[in-house]
């Protein structure tokens, strides 16, 4: 079963100001600022949440293929994860833009400044769900992450013309879209995530009930951070799925992301819902306890242990043998 991941393709530029942005600022100058912040540590990572989560299908051998735009300056990170599973031959390279670009400096009170560029992304639109699927094989699944809301809108449209069953993620997104557009990408996903923020908002825009917006999807899945995962489904309880708890946390970023790859892998091998979500909370921790969303490492027998003393032997062995396939 092969999942096409749509979305965002990004590098993340984090930078450290050993001081308080607050001192600089003068009140009677903030219509005119002109500053300049000398950052001692500079850390360039790959994300995009698109890629972020085709790389976890990767690790775990499934050949996602990864739908998106990127820029000029692209083939390092090409490479990367062509070497990490991940089939970029449907990836759009522009000719002229640059990779999105998330460049952010933070102070030592955690304040931030920081500067979003979209780049190659507003050329996702141009991208045809239907010809990929033509030239690489229909997937079985496609994951509408967040990218340019024309690019999200018209990769659902193609998928349910195509009768391709949706997993819809508009996360961060769901700020810039209006009622109409988050019906549209919600509506009959048969999978739809969201973090605990993002389903008030969910709801907030789409005008729906929670038990209106359940009769209109398959399975709600709501991130809860250390507090586990909920899945919900019309006519029937939610389940609740712990946290695998950790006390190393490195960095949150990319938590959630991984959270979805260990769930769609799942999915991809006819798990129970349950079953999927112990495997993407235990990628989850796994990504918490490394600095950067690409730079962990799977190892099943870890993994297996993680979900061993958190949800007990049985859920640890029902899980061992696919795992056992990874290595």
């Amino acid at each position: 079963m092969r999942i096409a991941v749509t979305g965002s393709i990004a590098t993340d530029h984090l930078m450290v100001f050993p001081g308080r942005f607050a001192e600089q600022l003068l009140k009677e100058q903030l219509e005119r600022i002109s500053l300049s912040f000398l950052a001692d540590q500079l850390e360039v990572r790959r994300g995009g949440v698109a890629a972020n989560i085709a790389f976890g299908l990767g690790l775990l051998r499934l050949d996602p293929i990864l739908v998106g735009a990127a820029g000029i300056d692209f083939a390092e990170y090409d490479t990367w994860l062509r070497a990490n599973g991940v089939d970029t031959s449907s990836v759009q390279v522009s000719d002229s833009l640059h990779t999105a670009r998330f460049v952010c400096t933070t102070d030592e009170d955690q304040n931030q400044i920081a500067t979003f560029y979209a780049g190659a992304m507003a050329e996702a639109p141009r991208i045809d769900l239907a010809t990929i699927a033509a030239r690489t094989g229909k997937p079985a699944l496609v994951l509408i992450g967040a990218d340019d809301p024309a690019a999200m809108l018209r990769h659902t449209a193609a998928a349910h013309s195509l009768g391709i069953p949706v997993a819809a993620d508009p996360s961060q997104q769901l700020a810039r879209l209006d009622r109409e557009q988050t019906r549209q990408l919600a509506d009959r996903a048969g999978w739809l995530f969201t973090n605990e923020y993002e389903a008030a908002l969910l709801l907030e825009r789409t005008g729906w009930t929670e038990q209106h917006l359940l009769g209109r999807v398959g399975t709600w899945i709501t991130t809860l951070g250390e507090g586990g995962v909920l899945l919900a489904r019309s006519g029937a309880p939610t389940l609740r799925i712990p946290a695998v708890p950790t006390d190393k946390i490195a960095d949150p970023t990319g938590a959630g992301d991984a959270f979805r790859s260990g769930f769609l892998a799942g999915t991809a091998w006819d798990w129970p819902q349950e079953q999927a979500a112990q495997l993407g909370c235990a990628m989850a921790t796994t990504v918490l306890e490394s600095v950067g969303t690409q730079e962990y490492k799977l190892i099943p027998s870890d993994l297996i242990a993680r979900i061993d003393q958190t949800y007990g032997n049985d859920a640890a062995r029902a899980i061992e043998p696919q795992l056992a396939r990874v290595s």
